[in-house]
């Protein structure tokens, strides 16, 4: 819905013209011709690439609503709706109830539980909540003294 309000705005600003007097640049695929053996050819390093050959195409004439991805108006149109349900309805939805209902990292909720269970324990048995000693002196294995 929002998509349509952009582009009712774009075309009452006249932002639309602007885009549609842009040149686009294409780059040339077609195979160079084979130059013989015995003719001096000289060569530049855009041409070898096919920077320097390249031909102005406004894709504006033959489709007003260009999206970008295709020279194709329908499978432009068709590519845009894809790219952008995968990038909006299964990235951003998806992939951000994935991270909420994903598991706690870190246990804390589990940590707080467990030391609320131990504190009802040692209140139970009468014993204090914090001993002095952490691990019971006569069960450590100590090295032995240096004499």
């Amino acid at each position: 819905m929002a998509m349509p309000l952009c582009l009712r705005t774009l075309r009452l600003s006249g932002a639309t013209r602007l885009l549609r007097t842009a040149p686009v640049y294409r780059l040339h695929t077609a195979p160079r011709p084979e130059a013989s053996n015995t003719a001096t050819v000289s060569h530049s390093p855009t041409s070898d690439y096919g920077l320097d050959d390249h031909d102005e195409v406004n894709v504006y004439d033959k489709n007003p609503d260009w999206h970008g991805f295709s020279d194709d108006p329908v499978q432009d149109l068709r590519n845009m709706r894809v790219v952008f349900f995968f990038g909006v309805s299964v990235c951003l939805v998806l992939g951000t109830i994935f991270i909420y209902y994903s598991p706690e990292r870190g246990m804390r909720d589990w940590a707080q539980r467990e030391a609320e269970r131990q504190i009802k324990r040692r209140q139970a048995l009468g014993l204090p909540l914090i001993e002095m000693n952490y691990y019971d002196p006569e069960t450590l294995v100590l090295p032995p003294e240096d004499k």
